[in-house]
């Protein structure tokens, strides 16, 4: 089910902020609040366009303003086209998205709690922070204690139709993960440079 404010975010920033928004009921409901009548929106202005891709970054990963400025400025350092990958790529690289692509949590909100609840750990070590940054080569294991927990259960079912993006791995026998290369982007509904561009103003 849909909360009322995540209803209103993926009507007004579009249905790729929440997964549970991008489903065929979400699009059936959301056509019922258009009025018959109701006039075609205005055209936003450059700074308002702007303004809805950093809000889909922000609700998509679940980051306060300041953690989005701070991706922004660390990946500025690098100019030219390689400011957009370095700050997908360090957006993509937090835990508790990791986690997620992986498939052990059906959402990054999940994901993030499980991480803050210790449920894992990274390169042999507990890891209790989302924003942690794992790099090509790491490994990422479910806690001994945690394995029996009712959210890993039937854990080898649940990712049987599940494909990972190519840059991550995981073996739900071992309950083990890992991290096999840089991300890629493959959320199309980002508009990267618009964000950085409006943090450049």
């Amino acid at each position: 089910m849909i909360t009322k404010p995540k209803f209103k975010i993926c009507r007004r920033l579009g249905p790729g902020v929440y997964d549970k928004c991008q489903t065929t009921k979400f699009s059936t409901t959301s056509g019922k609040f258009a009025s018959p009548g109701a006039k075609r929106p205005k055209a936003l202005s450059e700074y308002g366009a702007q303004l809805i891709e950093k809000q889909k970054i922000r609700f998509s990963y679940g980051i306060t303003e300041r953690q989005l400025s701070n991706y922004v400025k660390k990946a500025s350092h690098i100019k030219g086209a390689g400011t957009a990958v370095k700050f997908y790529e360090d957006l993509e690289s937090r835990l508790d998205n990791v986690v997620y692509r992986m498939g052990l949590a059906p959402s990054r909100r999940g994901s993030r709690q499980m991480v803050s609840h210790g449920h894992f750990i990274v390169n042999d070590k507990r890891v209790t922070i989302p924003s942690y940054e794992v790099k090509p080569g790491d490994i990422i294991k479910i806690r001994e204690g945690s394995k029996t927990k009712k959210i890993f259960e039937n854990m080898i079912d649940k990712l049987k139709d599940y494909s990972a993006p190519a840059w991550v791995s995981y073996d739900a026998t071992k309950m083990e993960g890992k991290v096999l290369s840089k991300p890629k982007n493959i959320e199309t509904f980002l508009d990267l440079n618009a964000v950085l561009e409006f943090y450049s103003r």
